[in-house]
């Protein structure tokens, strides 16, 4: 005569653990992270009104590469011939830590503290006064990078010019390239500039 022994349930872990097994198969996918700011980090390395302008110098412009044209989001662009001068009004943005140290379009790596900028036609790298009208401050910027490329932006700062000009947002700006004949004679006049405070 045979007995039946009846089932034992399993131990409470392994019950917890099967529930969630089967909670995690009905859910879609773990809530995506918050998304990242593109702000200074908690403690600034440099004070930004300290940092001096770029100093305009005489450099190759090779042609090809960055200076070949080139299409972004449907949009075909022809950048300047290496001599070429230009004179702009527009809207200006600016990029900083969530592209810090990631490569130009120049090839360089991009320094969200240094006096540098993004256009989308001049040639790599050039040299621009930039001029915010609204409270007359102006700086010289190096252009190691292609953009922006949003309506109506006509130059991306980096973190350390767009604070220097009081560019918080996007903000209208004059930009005029800085010619190698200009630095060649000595013409870009650094007095002009736009002098940050505290340095002579």
């Amino acid at each position: 005569m045979s007995t039946t022994m009846p089932r034992r349930p399993p131990p409470a872990p392994l019950l917890l653990a099967a529930l969630a097994l089967v909670v995690a198969g009905c859910a879609t996918r773990a809530p995506a992270p918050p998304p990242q700011t593109d702000g200074p980090q908690a403690r600034l390395p440099l004070d930004p009104m300290q940092i001096p302008d770029a100093l305009p110098v005489l450099e190759p412009i090779r042609q090809g590469g960055p200076n070949k044209p080139y299409a972004v989001l449907g949009e075909t662009y022809t950048p300047l011939p290496s001599g070429a001068a230009l004179s702009e009004r527009g809207l200006a943005s600016w990029y900083g830590r969530k592209f810090h140290g990631r490569r130009t379009a120049s090839g360089e790596r991009y320094d969200m503290y240094a006096m540098t900028a993004a256009h989308r036609t001049l040639p790599l790298p050039s040299f621009a006064r930039v001029s915010n009208p609204a409270n007359g401050r102006s700086v010289i910027v190096r252009v190691n990078d292609r953009g922006p490329f949003i309506k109506e932006r006509i130059i991306d700062l980096s973190y350390t010019a767009a604070q220097r000009l009081g560019v918080f947002g996007v903000a209208t700006v004059e930009v005029v390239r800085i010619t190698p004949d200009e630095i060649r004679r000595g013409a870009w006049q650094p007095e002009l500039a736009g002098t940050p405070p505290g340095i002579e």
